[in-house]
């Protein structure tokens, strides 16, 4: 086991070979949410699959308190009671406990938000709540009330009553919802049709009324279609009509937006509390993204090994925070202000604590830059309320003698990576796929345009984001660069040598080894039947970069430094690391043939707030020290505005706006920036942001719209005279200082144009 108190050791060690491999114990058959689980409805009850399967609705006889969901008579008390609640896994060789003491309140109408990083046990409470935690799991202390009715003395038939109706629940995946071979109108109607006993006239009308709510266009179309028609976020609304078509009490919201573009993300947020407001739903919305919590909840519930260490008012806990864990969560993620060479992020020291090796005294306290032996480490760690706040509280024993305003003990600033000559160089690189026409359908098939005329350069030291919505065609590009892809037309100059027709089989070894990629997700890109250090060798095998076997693992060594993690981890297999470390291993393959050009496809986005810091660092330290290229292909802009010295921002294969990042988060934008932009959750309540929500989904690339590809969403397209939008592809326009911007708007209205971000006023004095 590494030490806890080890720095090198940023994110949690998952190996404990008494218990097996994750840090996180067996759930059984049932913990996972599958597709009857859409609401809460636990795969165990075999007798109830056909309603579970579209659970999300489970819909009561219908009630005349919607304007007060809490509905068991006073409207003060709460919706939901959790107290003192403990859960545990139990396992052949121990209990687990998972959640200890945990205590919560929802009020009607009111938005709770639990955040915390992976592990901490946010999951387990929304499956305590709606008592369905498997075989091998159980409360084993406390109690859970809805509606002042404690639930774990109901039965089976009294829960069933309540899931899906009075208490409905979102999980992550929308699919994990829907059933793939019905209709969306028939899993809509078969809720009432079931529970009610409703013709089926009137089910599907109000299925209809329903989808009109969540605000998907052309509802006929939206119920006669399979899920796999819709696109992801039309998916997840048809999830969350599911779980509203009853107007429960209650929603439980498990990360519903993870796996949606941020412009998605934007408009889901804006509907789940306009749906909250019409139908007085009361909710629990668990999320790791602070900045959505601030958008969508009133009070919030900060998460650490099983225990709540800080709750309180969204705005007492943002601007007053009293628990160190919390500090320190804020640290980890890229506030307006924070810069990677003045201010950079300051990464959560050592290890998140297994569950049955938690230390004595406060669970955080080998992490915590406060720590005093003696003091925090004698006995459990109660809740305090903190003076003068709205219920607000606090796991921390000595919160009143921090001083919080206290910069990171840290946080050091570091010199900025020089910017040298040009490495890479792309012009009007253009990627299009030919589909075969169907069996029936005759003709030549048809053209998908992934990438439209991509011209722009890389240099050496330099960070160049590349973003934009899924579909966009970033990831076409980082294909075509790495060679899995060649181009359909136009030069891709690597130094001198021309590489867009050469598929990566033909590539020679510098150029492969200068070229290399880190994925999104660290989980599949490592063989699980290798060591570490055996992949590391066998990358250091096939770039030649050492002769020996002793000085190949002499280099193996060496890159684990560079990528801070110890030396014993070459024993390890990939199931016995963390996410984080698993990520880490990644680097430092692609760094093993000491690559001139990395090329980064959202290398943070399924990791930890506190564990992205750690590798953003990690990335920008090997920047520094090698002079590497990163192209970081991300959908965070919050990320980006930290990270980036230069941004691209691309729409349907077009690039639509280039320049410094200082540029390109200022104006004038593009339309399309200004919403992107406008989408970003920013977890600081000093920030006011103007809202832009954009209506539609990116067009096919298959048959792209005429004119500008922008202009079937575009905001601004009403003040361009004629119709140059619909018609006329817009220039590239070069703003001042080599900023482009690819729009017909007139320079009168760029200059009119507000920015999305600034500072309240009373911050701002």
């Amino acid at each position: 086991m590494v030490d806890p108190r080890d720095p090198t050791a940023t994110e949690p060690d998952a190996f404990d070979p008494r218990w097996g491999a994750s840090q996180e114990p067996s759930l059984g058959p049932s913990a996972e949410p599958g597709p009857a689980l859409g609401a809460g409805i636990g795969p165990d009850r075999a007798d109830e699959a056909e309603a579970a399967r579209s659970s999300a609705a489970e819909t009561p006889p219908a009630r005349d308190d919607r304007a007060a969901p809490a509905g068991a008579g006073n409207g003060d008390d709460p919706v939901l009671e959790i107290e003192n609640l403990s859960i545990s896994f139990f396992t052949r060789l121990r209990e687990i406990p998972a959640v200890m003491d945990f205590s919560v309140k929802v009020m009607p109408g009111e938005a709770v938000g639990l955040v915390g990083e992976s592990g901490c046990g946010k999951s387990t409470v929304a499956l305590g709540v709606m008592q369905d935690l498997g075989v091998n799991g159980r409360i084993v202390g406390g109690s859970v009330r809805f509606k002042g009715r404690d639930m774990g003395s109901m039965s089976q038939s009294e829960l069933r009553q309540i899931r899906g109706s009075q208490i409905a629940m979102i999980y992550q995946e929308p699919m994990a919802s829907l059933n793939p071979a019905m209709r969306v109108g028939d899993q809509l109607a078969e809720v009432p049709m079931i529970h009610e006993g409703m013709a089926r006239k009137e089910a599907l009308a109000m299925a209809r009324q329903v989808v009109a709510d969540v605000r998907l266009p052309d509802p006929d179309r939206i119920l006669r279609a399979y899920p796999h028609q819709l696109s992801g976020g039309q998916q997840q609304r048809i999830v969350i009509a599911m779980a509203l078509m009853s107007k429960p009490a209650l929603l439980i919201l498990d990360e519903p937006t993870t796996a949606l573009d941020v412009t998605v993300e934007a408009g889901i947020v804006d509907l789940v509390k306009d749906l909250g407001r019409k139908y007085g739903t009361s909710m629990l919305f668990i999320s790791h993204n602070l900045g959505l919590i601030l958008e969508t909840c009133d009070r919030i519930c900060v998460m650490y090994s099983g225990e709540a260490v800080e709750t309180g008012s969204v705005d007492d806990v943002f601007d007053r925070m009293r628990h160190p864990y919390t500090q320190a969560l804020f640290r980890s993620i890229p506030l307006p202000g924070a810069n990677k060479n003045s201010r950079p992020l300051v990464p959560i020291r050592g290890n998140f604590p297994l569950p049955h090796e938690r230390p004595q005294g406060c669970n955080f306290g080998p992490r915590c830059d406060h720590f005093v032996d003696g003091v925090c480490n004698v006995t459990d760690i109660p809740m305090e309320p903190v003076p003068g706040d709205d219920r607000h509280n606090t796991r921390c024993i000595r919160f009143d003698e921090i001083d919080w305003d206290a910069p990171p003990a840290h946080q050091a600033a570091t010199e900025e990576t020089p910017i040298g000559n040009v490495v890479l160089r792309l012009e009007d690189v253009k990627k299009y796929y030919h589909v075969s026409p169907g069996m029936f359908s005759g003709g030549d098939g048809q053209v998908v345009k992934a990438n439209e005329a991509l011209s722009f350069d890389a240099r050496s030291g330099e960070t160049l984001a590349i973003v934009g919505e899924s579909g966009c065609g970033k990831s076409t590009l980082a294909k075509v660069l790495m060679g899995l892809e060649t181009a359909t037309s136009g030069n891709i100059m690597l130094y001198d040598q021309s590489i867009q027709n050469t598929p990566i089989e033909k590539r020679g070894t510098d150029t492969v080894s200068s070229v290399q990629m880190v994925f999104q997700n660290p989980f599949d890109t490592l063989n699980p039947s290798m060591s570490v250090g055996r992949q590391i060798v066998r990358a250091l095998e096939i770039f030649g970069t050492a002769r020996t076997d002793a000085e190949r693992h002499q280099r193996m060594l060496e890159l684990l430094d560079l990528v801070k993690l110890p030396r014993a981890f070459a024993e390890r297999m990939p199931r016995q690391l963390s996410g984080g470390q698993k990520q880490r291993v990644g680097i430092a393959r692609a760094f093993a043939g000491g690559a001139k050009v990395v090329v980064a496809d959202e290398p943070v986005s399924a990791l930890d707030v506190s564990v992205q810091a750690a590798v953003t660092q990690l990335l920008m330290d090997i920047q520094r020290e090698h002079g590497t290229t990163l192209l970081f292909i991300s959908h965070d802009l919050s990320v980006v505005r930290y990270l980036a010295d230069r941004v691209l921002v691309m729409y349907l294969g077009h690039v639509v706006e280039i320049g410094s990042t200082e540029q390109v988060f200022a104006p004038p934008y593009h339309p399309y920036t200004e919403a992107l932009l406008s989408a970003v959750p920013i977890a600081d309540t000093a920030v006011e942001k103007r809202k832009i929500v954009l209506e539609g989904d990116i067009p096919s690339a298959m048959n792209p719209p005429p004119g500008c590809p922008f202009q079937t969403r575009c905001p601004w397209k009403d003040r361009v005279p004629g119709n140059r939008c619909e018609t006329q592809m817009p220039p590239m326009r070069r703003m001042a200082g080599g900023h482009e911007i690819k729009c017909h708007l007139s320079d009168e209205e760029f200059a009119s144009m507000r920015p999305v971000f600034s500072r309240a006023p009373e911050a701002a004095e």
